[in-house]
């Protein structure tokens, strides 16, 4: 059996796993000095831990404890990255933060394993196959980022998106060293456009952008300025589009008169048909315009205050019918 001062923990591969809590950690405790062995092993790669840092953190407190160390075969390191955030993907307790946060990480580790080539499909134990263009047998087999979109039930978009995300949340850490657990957590409360902006974030801005995201939303600062030169081009394309400084023609002046009079004609008088025709367009505009965000931006749907306030409107709209219908009809 392999000593436990032997094993290693890799900052890196540790920083892919939610913590426990003070609490949870006590339980865990309870519960192997009371099984007085470790009832699941720690899984290693070259001698650095990829599942169990909280067990081995128990294990050298309480040496007499029963355990076992599996070592699992890997590539490289970003293999055994890979491996931990699908170790961890699998779990059912994952924030969407996390969730989205681990997807980004497993799509970057892939690809960095392989040498960055985007065409290197997988059979269905997800093991690298050949290259997809020379193969035509395996021209159905889906792309890495099509893989992990079907793995974790999202769009492949989404996935993208995730690994940019990841980038944010590991520009944050890099600058601010516990920012990644307060963006994952919720305690900062953020876009996903915001953290993915910190990526682009020069590192010695990033403290200041953090505390500003600390902020409730109605204390932050609005965001900067239009710079001069974009302020120049927006000013150029208004007075073009206005005919800044430029005199009317004549033929110009009777259209504008004649649009200035048709707004003082009388009105035709509105029929139940014609208010049907705008109840019904409101209507099918209300469908077309969620159906679209919601085709667009899947990732409404992995924020959990994004839901809460798709949730609260729906339940505003079902109440406003409701009564409506009691009332009217």
């Amino acid at each position: 059996m392999m000593n436990l001062n032997a094993l290693k923990i890799d900052p890196e591969f540790q920083g892919k796993i939610p913590p426990l809590n003070f609490e949870e950690e006590q339980q865990l405790e309870q519960n192997i000095l009371h099984e007085g062995r470790l009832l699941n092993p720690i899984i290693i790669w070259n001698g650095f831990i990829l599942d169990g840092h909280t067990r081995y953190r128990i294990l050298r407190k309480h040496p007499f404890i029963a355990y076992q160390i599996q070592e699992i075969e890997l590539d490289n390191r970003y293999a055994a990255l890979s491996w931990i955030c699908q170790n961890q993907l699998g779990r059912r307790n994952l924030d969407p933060e996390r969730k989205k946060f681990l997807m980004g990480k497993l799509y970057e580790s892939e690809k960095l394993a392989r040498g960055g080539s985007k065409e290197r499909a997988h059979d269905e134990n997800g093991r690298f196959t050949s290259m997809v263009q020379n193969d035509p047998l395996r021209a159905k087999q889906l792309s890495t980022c099509e893989r992990i979109a079907a793995q974790n039930g999202v769009g492949a978009a989404t996935v993208k998106r995730a690994e940019k995300y990841a980038k944010g949340v590991d520009a944050a850490e890099d600058a601010v060293p516990g920012a990644r657990e307060e963006i994952l957590t919720g305690r900062i409360k953020a876009t996903d456009a915001e953290i993915t902006a910190l990526a682009k974030t020069p590192k010695a801005e990033i403290p200041a952008a953090l505390a500003e995201l600390r902020k409730p939303k109605q204390e932050r600062q609005p965001r900067k300025a239009e710079t001069a030169s974009s302020k120049q081009t927006l000013s150029e394309i208004s007075k073009s589009i206005q005919g800044h400084q430029r005199q009317l023609i004549a033929e110009e002046k009777t259209s504008l008169k004649a649009s200035i009079d048709n707004r003082y004609q009388e009105r035709a008088i509105a029929n139940g048909s014609l208010m049907m025709c705008e109840v019904q367009g409101a209507k099918e505009d209300f469908i077309r315009r969620w159906n679209t965000i919601f085709k667009e931006y899947r990732d409404v749907f992995e924020d959990s205050h994004c839901r809460k306030t798709i949730h609260d409107l729906i339940e505003d709209t079902i109440q406003y019918l409701l009564t409506v219908k009691e009332k009217t009809l």
